[in-house]
């Protein structure tokens, strides 16, 4: 969390210019600037770029919850217990070797709030919950941060202490059988309309040599574009499991 000294503040406004997501604001009266607390995803950019020509912006002390909002916002930062920088995770770029995403699997890496757009866990415990229920087995804290924040991992519930707050992106992460995946599309796809921020939708599939997995017929018949890009793991590690 950051916080504007008011007294070094000359109200040049410099730093609105820096902040992804217009947490600061100006008070014409006073002629100051100031951070919403309340909108702040605490990513840091003000400080860490050192764009206050005065240096009135100065850290506070974090709680749990805002730490971890830090941590996912700041790609500096490196995650405690995954060890990853960059939100704590590296989803499934190494399934080559970690084999995270099994055969006759789907893999989902949901980025909520980027690019951004920023997001309050209300609406990620919504996004999680509605693909578990669907059918997708949500990954545990040893592979993702945010399950650190759930109460049943099972069913994606996060802790009523979380909810409100602030991140600029958190990254849900899990997988669901071939048979499911119709399922999960058409939770992801009502979900959509019920958060206040916005997603984009990574999925991890295993194809055959000419690309084709029959999961991709099932975006045909819901009507979602197949994906043009991705990244591909093209089996070069030594696998640390053989299925």
């Amino acid at each position: 969390m950051a916080q504007i000294i008011s007294e070094k503040c000359v109200g040049c406004r410099q730093c609105q210019k820096y902040c992804s997501v217009d947490a600061i604001k100006y008070d014409a009266e006073k002629r100051k600037c100031y951070i919403a607390s309340d909108e702040c995803v605490d990513c840091y950019v003000c400080m860490r770029q050192h764009v206050c020509p005065r240096d009135a912006i100065q850290p506070v002390e974090m709680d749990y919850y805002q730490q971890f909002c830090h941590t996912m916002s700041d790609p500096c930062e490196n995650h405690g217990v995954t060890g990853v920088t960059g939100r704590g995770t590296e989803e499934v770029k190494t399934n080559d070797v970690t084999g995270r995403v099994k055969k006759g699997r789907v893999g989902f890496c949901i980025d909520v709030g980027r690019p951004g757009a920023g997001c309050r866990f209300y609406d990620v415990e919504k996004i999680a919950m509605a693909i578990a229920a669907a059918g997708v087995k949500l990954e545990g804290p040893e592979c993702t941060p945010l399950a650190a924040l759930m109460t049943d991992v099972s069913t994606g519930k996060l802790q009523d202490e979380v909810l409100n707050y602030r991140t600029l992106s958190v990254i849900i992460e899990g997988n669901c059988a071939d048979e499911d995946f119709p399922n999960v599309m058409r939770a992801l796809q009502k979900v959509s309309g019920e958060i206040e921020t916005v997603f984009s939708l990574g999925l991890i599939m295993r194809v055959d040599e000419n690309g084709y997995n029959p999961n991709l017929e099932a975006l045909d018949d819901l009507g979602i574009p197949r994906p043009y890009r991705g990244k591909v793991n093209v089996g070069l590690g030594k696998p640390l499991c053989l299925d």
